[in-house]
């Protein structure tokens, strides 16, 4: 394997984020430390980063200390705490040059991601965000009250993503509200039978060039539910017919050659359901991708 890392790529933050509140299955919390176990410092030394920085792991509350006062969305006043430390961790990232990759922890630490990227920039970034669900959930409109179904409809709320420069790839299981809202909100989705039908390359192709509008940094939000449960079973909600191992780093390599992915997160890898570290490994080898590692 030969590495292709661009000269602008000098630091990466790591910063984990081990969130368990967003949703209802428990164990996601391990995740930032089952990514660290799977060497991700030795493969970025490896790809020749001369500078990685790990800010260790946010403080997270648990919630056995914590009382739920709004069902509609549960824990949102923790989370959105959080994800306020966190916001402020990625902008001093971007300002001081680095490039942030953030470890979950549940999606709805997304919120507090692309928050930080917005003020740091005073723009939105261009967002591909790979999942397997829509994420597009309001407080109103969530059957669960989980969090972790609600952090792009938060994000297009507060202007932190821009339907226009938002694209979703790999869906195949959306809430029937969930439907109508992502219809209204003007993101470009592309659910798993348009990635069979086009292939990926001609979806990443179009995500890039929708989300990358204008030169606009790229961000990539990648649950890694929406990898098919054969490859990726370290998550608390698996969906068959997912993307295959070759597609998902696909789609980081092609979001690398377009020169404009400068952030990333792994988040929803729950290493209690994972198969000997499978699903962090592979989150590993997926942000090598994202950094330039391609086969020849």
């Amino acid at each position: 394997m030969s590495s292709t890392l661009q000269a602008r790529e000098t630091r990466v933050d790591i910063i984990g984020v081990p969130m368990d509140l967003g949703a209802s299955r428990r164990g996601v919390d391990m995740g930032p430390s089952a990514v660290r176990y799977a060497k991700l410092h030795d493969r970025l030394r490896a790809l020749g980063i001369p500078e990685i920085v790990d800010h260790g792991n946010l403080q997270v509350p648990i919630r056995e200390a914590l009382d739920n006062d709004d069902p509609s969305a549960n824990y949102l006043a923790v989370i959105q705490r959080v994800c306020d430390e966190l916001a402020g961790l990625v902008e001093r990232s971007i300002v001081d040059g680095g490039l942030p990759i953030v470890l979950g922890g549940d999606h709805s630490i997304a919120m507090g991601t692309l928050a930080g990227l917005t003020r740091a920039r005073t723009a939105a970034p261009g967002v591909i965000w790979i999942d397997a669900h829509a994420d597009i959930n309001s407080p109103e409109s969530s059957p669960t009250g989980n969090v972790h179904g609600m952090p792009l409809w938060f994000a297009l709320k507060n202007g932190y993503a821009l339907p226009q420069t938002t694209v979703q790839i790999g869906l195949r299981d959306v809430d029937e509200i969930e439907k109508r809202l992502l219809r209204e909100s003007g993101v470009r989705a592309f659910s798993m039978t348009d990635v069979d039908k086009l292939g990926m390359p001609r979806v990443m192709e179009e995500a890039v060039a929708i989300a990358g509008a204008g030169g606009r940094p790229i961000h990539m939000s990648f649950d890694m539910d929406g990898i098919d449960p054969s490859e990726a079973p370290g998550t608390g909600t698996p969906v068959k017919g997912g993307l295959s191992y070759r597609e998902a780093h696909l789609a980081m390599e092609i979001a690398h050659e377009s020169g404009r992915l400068r952030s990333m997160e792994m988040v929803e890898i729950n290493p209690i359901l994972d198969t000997r570290n499978q699903t962090a490994a592979l989150a590993v080898g997926l942000i090598c991708s994202g950094l330039g590692k391609s086969i020849l």
